[in-house]
């Protein structure tokens, strides 16, 4: 799978965790070269969260420089995996992690705008960016995103048929616009249906490209600059497009 990024590209992943299981697992695979990590729990997760999981995912994050981010943490009552409480409650804990240690925040939304946004609209002047992740989100997130220069990351969603929102593609601030896989879901067309990787990442900078109306080399090298504005302060390894898995 690396090998394949690589041919396609891809200089850098960021590998994403949902849970201290899975942080402890990424924060391993990130002492490889080419990788970093995140440190966080998923709103799926939240009903795990507690003082010792605050205090592990902590951990990790002061022990180790390959934990670029916070997260994935956010809000998700779609399928309210766990209580829309404590969902808030791991959210709000998570971006004070981020505030304590200077990190980015990756954030997933998913019918949840009303609370989504009234929780960006909370967060402090000069705190650091928070990156709304598969960003499919309505107009209050969209608009509180803006308010508090978040990062909007676009998935291969922006390469599906039904995909209408094209103007948040092309109206997203040029320094705030960032592309993903969100591995192993939404491969984009002509991947649709099958595993993503983050090979596929250069499918959704094509299609980015071609909204922009831009090279795909060009849009490439503008994304890139932005991950590593958004992720490199603490690990100057992030290069090359930018992908998430």
């Amino acid at each position: 799978m690396l090998a394949r990024a690589k041919a396609a590209g891809i200089g850098h992943v960021v590998v994403i965790a949902e849970s201290v299981a899975a942080t402890e697992r990424v924060a391993s695979l990130a002492n490889k070269p080419g990788l970093s990590a995140t440190a966080g729990v998923h709103p799926h997760e939240a009903s795990s969260w507690s003082d010792a999981t605050w205090a592990r995912i902590r951990q990790l994050i002061a022990s180790d420089p390959a934990v670029v981010a916070v997260g994935e943490t956010g809000l998700d009552y779609h399928y309210l995996h766990s209580p829309r409480e404590a969902q808030r409650a791991a959210f709000e804990k998570q971006l004070e992690l981020g505030m304590e240690f200077g990190l980015p925040v990756v954030v997933h939304a998913r019918d949840a705008d009303a609370d989504m946004a009234a929780m960006l609209n909370a967060v402090p002047a000069g705190a650091p960016p928070v990156v709304l992740h598969s960003f499919s989100s309505g107009d209050a997130v969209w608009e509180a995103g803006l308010a508090i220069n978040a990062y909007f990351s676009f998935s291969g969603m922006i390469t599906f048929k039904n995909w209408t929102r094209t103007d948040r593609v092309t109206a997203c601030p040029r320094d705030r616009l960032l592309l993903e896989t969100d591995a192993p879901y939404l491969a984009p067309v002509p991947h649709r249906g099958h595993r993503n990787e983050p090979a596929f990442v250069r499918q959704v900078a094509e299609r980015a490209a071609a909204l922009c109306g831009e090279t795909v080399e060009a849009l490439a090298q503008r994304t890139t600059d932005n991950a590593r504005r958004c992720f490199a302060a603490r690990n100057a390894r992030v290069s090359r497009i930018e992908s998430t898995l």
